[in-house]
């Protein structure tokens, strides 16, 4: 029975990462992670830093989503955020709801 459970366990756990790892590859194909990573920050912001500074706005996503299109400067200091053209709006909204769901 300790087995059974233990399986469960790690099955439910496979299948919450799944969709981080998938959105985390689309920002990897994307070259979101040239400039930003997960917990740390590089040229850009970490995600988690990002989220942290959106989490009570309401809008919050679709302003990275457009963020994330356009780009962006002076919300976290002198260096801009290019515009990235190479991300449509469906692949911006994935990341932007991924980038918000990290904590």
């Amino acid at each position: 029975m300790k087995h059974l459970t233990l399986v469960f366990s790690v099955l439910a756990t496979l299948a919450t990462a799944q969709p981080a790892l998938a959105d985390q590859a689309l920002a990897t194909s994307k070259n979101c992670m040239t400039c930003h990573a997960v917990d740390k920050k590089l040229v850009g912001p970490s995600y988690k830093d990002v989220a942290a500074k959106y989490a009570n706005q309401k809008d919050a996503a679709d302003k990275l989503a457009v963020k994330i299109m356009k780009g962006g400067s002076g919300v976290w200091g002198a260096i801009p955020m290019p515009a990235n053209p190479q991300v449509n709006e469906a692949d911006a909204k994935k990341l932007s709801a991924w980038i918000l769901g990290q904590k």
